[in-house]
């Protein structure tokens, strides 16, 4: 039987941010849809589309609407300096009740020369009249407009940064290069982030983008949020690591565990760990079957069970599929489980290197089902009872004990 070839998606073109930004502007001119898709060279349809919107229905059947361009919402924050939209019904109310400049102008508290020229620039150009909700649109069109990036603007910076990305150099490394190469015109020293931006907008950088450009093979950006913006992927959405109490973060009060999974071949096996990240003392769970969501919840159950409450105040979990049931193991037992951001192991430290010295114990690449209740708490012993240099070469059972005779 052959192996099916591998096909990618091939990408369409570059995003026709510029071409909207002038099609835009035309249709303000008065220029009428015909016209202006001949003047930018694209299909009459999709002027036709974004001058009025479009729906789409899906395979799923699901119907989306595409609003007009002219009609989608400006979410960038502008600077007060620029005239808002509620600044321009005042003026065209004050216009109409026959109010100079002058005097509107003091009524907005703006210069005069501001209100003259918003008049003469945003009015109708056939019947000179000021439509406020019109020069709203022209106003935001003409604030729109792009322009060519420093490195379109500059032949030579722009062959020196694509050599290197033709060699796999990542977009810091010829940053640093530039103020290398080019040590007396900082003008051509830039940012890093100039030319993640000009490799995923080549129609503005106008650099090359291939699978191969980046390490990633990205070919599009992923989004990203703020921190006080994310949220897990289930149905609970569950609360980030960034809003765990202030006493998680110094280590000095137990009872707040890092918790993981490590899986067999196949990802057909699994023992779960817990770490106290005061102590480091290690709990494994013995997770009969396959490690879905209702068996790893049962197992953090069985393993909290035993603990008083002073031992049992948090987990921080990442966000694995195993987890989507976190918010019924809370409702039993009150304590809270934070989730760390994707991708981020570093965030459950303790976790991740206890998880490293359980791999003398169990090997990767090995069926974890092998090993029974009583295995597992035979290796969560002997890792118990050595010593650690971050512990002041204590022991995490013998610093457990003491723990536990003080809350007893």
């Amino acid at each position: 039987m052959t192996r099916a070839r591998r096909t990618h998606k091939k990408r369409g073109p570059a995003p026709l941010a510029d071409k909207r930004d002038q099609y835009l502007r035309l249709m303000a001119q008065g220029m009428s849809n015909s016209a202006a898709c001949r003047e930018l060279g694209i299909n009459r349809r999709t002027g036709t589309r974004w001058r009025y919107g479009r729906k789409e229905v899906d395979q799923a059947g699901r119907e989306r609407t595409y609003p007009p361009i002219s009609e989608r919402p400006d979410t960038d924050a502008i600077s007060p300096r620029f005239l808002s939209e509620e600044e321009r019904l005042v003026i065209a109310d004050l216009l109409r009740a026959g109010n100079s400049l002058r005097a509107i102008a003091r009524q907005l508290d703006r210069d005069p020369a501001t209100i003259s020229r918003e008049v003469r620039r945003n009015r109708d150009p056939r019947t000179g009249a000021y439509h406020p909700f019109h020069a709203q649109r022209r106003a935001v069109v003409r604030r729109a407009r792009s322009k060519d990036g420093k490195i379109q603007r500059d032949p030579e910076l722009k062959q020196f940064i694509q050599r290197h990305l033709d060699q796999r150099w990542s977009p810091e490394q010829i940053s640093q290069a530039l103020r290398t190469a080019f040590p007396d015109e900082p003008e051509r020293h830039l940012a890093h982030e100039t030319i993640y931006q000009a490799i995923y907008l080549p129609h503005r950088g106008g650099l090359e983008r291939q699978p191969s450009t980046l390490r990633t093979g990205r070919q599009a950006r992923r989004r990203r949020r703020r921190a006080d913006q994310r949220a897990t992927r289930f149905v609970d959405p569950g609360t980030l690591i960034h809003q765990r109490p202030a006493e998680v973060e110094d280590r000095q009060v137990p009872g707040h565990w890092e918790g993981d999974l490590i899986v067999g071949q196949g990802n057909r096996s699994a023992i779960g760990t817990l770490v106290d990240r005061t102590t480091r003392y290690v709990k494994l769970l013995h997770i009969p079957g396959r490690h879905t969501a209702d068996n790893v919840r049962d197992a953090l159950l069985a393993a909290f069970a035993d603990l008083p409450a002073g031992l049992a105040r948090s987990i921080t979990w990442d966000q694995g599929s195993e987890m989507s049931r976190h918010d019924e193991f809370t409702a039993v037992t009150g304590i809270p489980i934070y989730f760390c951001e994707p991708a981020s192991p570093w965030q459950r430290g303790s976790n991740e290197n206890m998880n490293g010295l359980l791999r003398q114990y169990f090997p990767k690449g090995g069926d974890l089902s092998a090993y029974s209740a009583e295995d597992l708490a035979f290796v969560a012993v002997e890792l118990n009872n050595r010593p650690r240099k971050t512990l002041g070469w204590q022991a995490p059972a013998e610093l457990f004990a003491k723990i536990i005779a003080t809350i007893e």
